[in-house]
C-alpha cells in the first residue's frame, strides 16, 4: 500500500464521518424525523444547494467511467459531455420556485409525495417507486464499482475486498447522517472535486510536455481522436445532439436532482445555486473528461477505461498530491451513492410503507424501519457490482434515460398544465419505462440518436393525448 497516497484519503473520510455523526444530532433533536432524515428540514442555502446537486450529479460516471470514455473516443467525448454546462440552470429555472412553493402546500418530502397528491392515484405512486428502486439500482451499482476500483488502485487490494470497504464506508455515514449530513459533505465534496480537476489538469498537461505535444500524439495515433465525431467516427451529429437530452435538459426528470429543487429555504438560495452550479459543473465537465484525452499519450495502452483516472492521478502527481487529487472522485462518488440510497430508502420508507402498509408507524418504528432499508438496499447492490463491467458510465447512462423517460412529462405538466391529469400520467410513466427497456434491449441508438429520444417523444404524446380525451377536474395551485 502507499501509504502517502492514502493518508490524506484517509483523512478526507475523517472529515466527512465528523459531519455524519454531527449532523446525527439534528436527526436526533428534530420534531419530524422523517423531514429532516430525508429532506434536511429545507433548511439549504445558495452554495450548499449549488454543491449538493454537483456533488450528487458529479458521480464516478464522471470522474471514472466518463474521462475513461473520452481516453478511448478522444476530444469528441469531451464535447459531448458538455451538454452537461447547464443542468443546475435548467432543473433549478424548470422546477424553480413553483416546484418549491407546491411541495411545502402538499407537505411533500419526495418527489413520489408531489406526484401523489398532484395525481391524486395509488398507481402513480406504484410505478413511481418501482421505477425509482429498478433504473436507481444501476445507477448505484455504478457508483460501488467506482469506488472499488478506486481503493483497489490505492492499495492494491483485489476487487472484492475493495468493495467491501468502500461500501461499508458509505452505509455507515448514510445510515447515522441522513440528508442533511449528505447536503453539507456534499458542500465540501464539491470543492474537492472543483480543486481535484483543477490540480490533475494542470499536472497532466505538464507530464505531457504541454498541448501541442499532447493533440500531436493524439493526431499522429489517429487523427479521429482529435476530431469531435470519436476514434472510429461513431460520434455522429444525431448521437451527440441526443446527449442535450440525456444530460442535459432531461435531467430534470431525474429523482435524486430534482428534489433539490424543493430543499432549498428561499430565492435567493436558488438564484445563487444556478450560477454557482453552473460555473463549478462546467469547469469539472470539461476538466475530467479533457484530461481523460490528454492521458492518452501518458499511459498508452490501458485497456479498462476506469483505470485511466487514478492510474493517471498516480504516475503525474507527487504520492501526497495524488491522495489529495482522488480524493476528488472519491467525493464524486460517495456523494452520489449516498444520494441515491436516500432516495431509495425514501422511496420504500415514507412513499411505499408509510403509505401503504403501517401509516401510523411510531417515530422509534420509522427510523429502525430507515435505517434497515438503507443497509439492505446498500447491500443487494453490492451483489450487482461484484461483476463489474469495463466501463462503468453505461451503467450510469442506463439508468438516466430509465427515469427520464419515466418522469420528465408527469413532473413538468403537473406543476405548468392544468388539464394533466392521473391517466396521462399512468400511461405517459408505463410506456416511458417499458418503451425505454425494450429499445435498450431490442434497438439501441435507433435513427443514430440515444435511446431516450424516442421513449421520451412517446411518453411526451401519451401524456398529452389521454389528458385531453380523459374527463378530470383541471388542477389549480
Amino acid at each position: 500500500m502507499n501509504w502517502a497516497v492514502i493518508t490524506p484519503l484517509i483523512i478526507f473520510l475523517g472529515i466527512i464521518f465528523a459531519v455524519g455523526f454531527w449532523s446525527n444530532k439534528f436527526v436526533l433533536q428534530s420534531d419530524s424525523f422523517v423531514k429532516e432524515y430525508f429532506l434536511g428540514e429545507r433548511q439549504l442555502g445558495g452554495f450548499v444547494l449549488a454543491m449538493t446537486m454537483v456533488a450528487t450529479y458529479g458521480s464516478a460516471s464522471s470522474f471514472i467511467g466518463g474521462p475513461g470514455v473520452a481516453y478511448t473516443k478522444g476530444l469528441g467525448w469531451v464535447f459531448l459531455a458538455m451538454a452537461q454546462l447547464a443542468t443546475g440552470y435548467f432543473v433549478l429555472m424548470v422546477l424553480g420556485k413553483k416546484f418549491a412553493i407546491i411541495a411545502r402546500k402538499y407537505e411533500a418530502i419526495t418527489l413520489i409525495d408531489f406526484l401523489k397528491e398532484r395525481y391524486q392515484s395509488t398507481a402513480v405512486v406504484i410505478i413511481s417507486a418501482a421505477s425509482i428502486i429498478i433504473f436507481l439500482f444501476s445507477s448505484m451499482t455504478a457508483q460501488w464499482i467506482g469506488g472499488a476500483r478506486l481503493v483497489e488502485s490505492l492499495t492494491g487490494l483485489p476487487y472484492t475486498p475493495a468493495l467491501l470497504i468502500f461500501v461499508g464506508s458509505v452505509l455507515v455515514f448514510v445510515v447515522v447522517g441522513g440528508f442533511r449530513a449528505v447536503a453539507i459533505t456534499d458542500a465540501v465534496q464539491g470543492v474537492v472535486m472543483f480543486l481535484g480537476t483543477l490540480i490533475l489538469l494542470v499536472a497532466t498537461i505538464h507530464a505531457g510536455g504541454g498541448i501541442d505535444k499532447i493533440i500531436s500524439s493524439l493526431a499522429r495515433e489517429n487523427p479521429n481522436l482529435i476530431s469531435p465525431y470519436g476514434a472510429a467516427r461513431e460520434l455522429t451529429p444525431q448521437y451527440v445532439s441526443s446527449f442535450w437530452i440525456l444530460v442535459g435538459i432531461g435531467v430534470v426528470g431525474l429523482p435524486q436532482i430534482s428534489v433539490r429543487a424543493m430543499s432549498y429555504k428561499n430565492s435567493q438560495a436558488m438564484h445563487s445555486a444556478i450560477i454557482i452550479g453552473t460555473i463549478v459543473v462546467g469547469f469539472i465537465m470539461f476538466g475530467m473528461h479533457l484530461i481523460g484525452v490528454l492521458a492518452r499519450p501518458i499511459l498508452p495502452g490501458i485497456e479498462i477505461g476506469d483505470m485511466v483516472m487514478p492510474t493517471l492521478s498516480m504516475k503525474v502527481l507527487p504520492s501526497y498530491v495524488a491522495g489529495i487529487v482522488l480524493a476528488a472522485p472519491m467525493a464524486a462518488i460517495m456523494s452520489t451513492v449516498d444520494a441515491l440510497l436516500i432516495l431509495v430508502g425514501s422511496t420504500i420508507v415514507k412513499d411505499i410503507y408509510l403509505n401503504y402498509i403501517k401509516p401510523n408507524a411510531e417515530v422509534a418504528h420509522i427510523k429502525k424501519v430507515s435505517y434497515g432499508v438503507t443497509a439492505i438496499v446498500g447491500i443487494l447492490v453490492i451483489v450487482l457490482a461484484l461483476r463489474p463491467p469495463d466501463l462503468i458510465v453505461w451503467l450510469n447512462l442506463f439508468s438516466f434515460g430509465g427515469l427520464e423517460s419515466v418522469f420528465i412529462w408527469p413532473i413538468i405538466f403537473g406543476l405548468y398544465w392544468s388539464r394533466g391529469n392521473k391517466y396521462g400520467a399512468v400511461t405517459s410513466m408505463v410506456l416511458g419505462m417499458t418503451t425505454y427497456i425494450l429499445f435498450d434491449r431490442l434497438y439501441p441508438n435507433a435513427f443514430g440518436f440515444h435511446t431516450v429520444i424516442l421513449p421520451i417523444l412517446i411518453s411526451l404524446i401519451a401524456y398529452v393525448a389521454v389528458s385531453l380525451v380523459t374527463k378530470q377536474n383541471p388542477v389549480t395551485h
